[in-house]
Formats: C-alpha cells, sequence, structure tokens
C-alpha cells in the first residue's frame, strides 16, 4: 500500500537531490556531452534515481530504529460502523 513519506524522507531526498544533480552536470560537462535538453533530462532522472532510493534508505533506517508505524485497519466492518455512527449523528 502506498504511504506518504517521514519528513525525514523530505529533507534527505530533497539535499541529496541538489547534491546529485550538481555532481551529474559537472560530471556530464567534463565528459564533453555538449549542452541541451538530452543531458538535461539525462541529469534531472539519474538526480532523480539517486534521490529516491536515498530517501528510501531513510525510511528504511527510521523504521529500523522506531519500528514500523501502526497499520490502519480498513476493513468492510469499521467502514459499516462508521456509517453507522454517523447516521446516528444527523438524526
Amino acid at each position: 500500500m502506498l504511504s506518504l513519506p517521514s519528513m525525514w524522507n523530505l529533507i534527505i531526498s530533497t539535499i541529496v537531490f541538489f547534491i546529485a544533480a550538481w555532481y551529474f552536470h559537472r560530471w556530464l560537462e567534463e565528459q564533453g556531452i555538449p549542452k541541451g535538453m538530452t543531458r538535461g533530462l539525462a541529469v534531472f532522472v539519474l538526480a532523480s534515481l539517486v534521490s529516491w532510493g536515498a530517501g528510501d534508505a531513510a525510511d528504511w533506517v527510521h523504521d529500523k530504529i522506531e519500528g514500523p508505524p501502526p497499520a490502519a485497519k480498513a476493513s468492510g466492518d469499521n467502514v459499516k460502523q462508521l456509517m453507522k455512527e454517523l447516521g446516528q449523528m444527523q438524526q
């Protein structure tokens, strides 16, 4: 199930994105690859992949330190109970 990233994930992945983009831009410049849309897209994609991996690693470390977050139970019984209580509140 898809879940929202933690605050550490957002902070670390943002910092890593800018560092990786700078590094890849500089590396491609040294390789003599001309500036253009393809090089810019390559820098963006590579920096995004590195950033995503760093954010995932941050979440993994956070889960190892503090344990996984409590799972929300969204079974059909809970939804029926919620609808029943909402119906009682409207009356």
